[in-house]
């Protein structure tokens, strides 16, 4: 049951008139909280080693560790190797990412939550009361469990040698941000903590903006250095591509990816990260401005008088092409 002040609150705030009654009981009610317990007591009975197998990527004095949680999730562990502090990106399941803590020997001192949705924030309470110097941060306007450390756009969080930055992202939910990790500290590729904004191959859906809102998001995104690596908050990525194969059918960078893919999913080996200059050469939602994705899939409804609001057109019938497939 949800018993606590803080849970409630979250549960009872941001309603909004053009969303689906499912939707709006995930979020404004104890239903969505009932339903996510339910859904992490079925993942840890039917992957009780995580539903993939994660590799960490090390670089100079800094780890990044994502942690597989309920049923294609992704968490995160960003470890300043030196002074064995972490911080915890959306920490869904509490215990999946206690027991990486433990293992990496480090003590918590951050969580960056993305969004308020029960599958990237349910862990909030848990954590924050085991490790009592630990600072919740993410949007005040999202109504985020346990936020202690509300966020701005740009705004820098520091730890030890982590630099991490803000960015804001609404269309998801309203307050959705993502995370920039700064990779001039460590001498290594940035790394951008994306939560249900951006996919390898995909985009989250808009429950809380219109197609032009997540295109400006998307867009903050398409800003960053190619090289900066992808992670991203759901294991989607075969899907994904199989989607794109649909609407691109052509482009070859996709197919390759998809092999590599296919073949990293039969050994149930996770698939990220992937890079931003990989995303540009292949992921839809951030190729609306190709001639050849405007030809093939064409605009939304509604009078095209500017590129930006021909590209949110499209944004969105791809968005709702993307919600009626189904991957083969």
């Amino acid at each position: 049951m949800v018993t606590d002040l803080a849970e409630k609150t979250a549960i009872l705030q941001w309603p909004y008139k053009n969303q689906s009654p499912k939707y709006s009981l995930y979020t404004r009610t104890w239903l969505g909280y009932l339903f996510y317990r339910q859904q992490l007591r079925r993942a840890r009975n039917r992957y009780p080693k995580g539903h993939s197998r994660t590799q960490p990527r090390l670089f100079n004095g800094v780890k990044v560790l994502p942690i597989p949680v309920l049923s294609d999730n992704y968490s995160y562990l960003i470890i300043d190797t030196q002074a064995r502090l972490a911080v915890a990106v959306d920490p869904s399941d509490p215990q999946a990412v206690q027991a990486s803590i433990e293992k990496e020997g480090v003590t918590l001192v951050a969580i960056l939550c993305t969004h308020k949705h029960w599958d990237h924030s349910g862990g909030n309470r848990d954590l924050s009361r085991r490790h009592q110097d630990c600072r919740v941060y993410g949007s005040p306007q999202d109504g985020i469990p346990y936020l202690t450390h509300p966020l701005c756009h740009q705004d820098v969080v520091s730890v030890g040698r982590l630099q991490i930055r803000a960015l804001a992202t609404p269309g998801h939910t309203q307050g959705h941000l993502v995370y920039l990790l700064d990779g001039e500290p460590y001498k290594g590729p940035s790394c951008l903590f994306s939560g249900d904004l951006l996919f390898l191959s995909g985009c989250g859906r808009t429950f809380e903006g219109t197609a032009e809102t997540m295109l400006s998001s998307l867009d903050t995104v398409l800003g960053l250095e190619d090289d900066t690596l992808l992670w991203p908050g759901h294991e989607y990525a075969e899907e994904n591509l199989g989607f794109a194969g649909v609407v691109e059918p052509e482009n070859l960078a996709r197919e390759r990816k998809m092999q590599w893919v296919q073949r990293q999913r039969m050994e149930r080996k996770s698939t990220c990260p992937s890079t931003l200059g990989e995303e540009r050469s292949y992921n839809p939602f951030l190729r609306t401005h190709c001639l050849v994705l405007q030809e093939t899939v064409g605009p939304g409804p509604g009078p095209a008088e500017n590129d930006g609001c021909s590209r949110a057109q499209l944004l969105e019938k791809l968005r709702r092409l993307k919600d009626l497939h189904k991957s083969k």
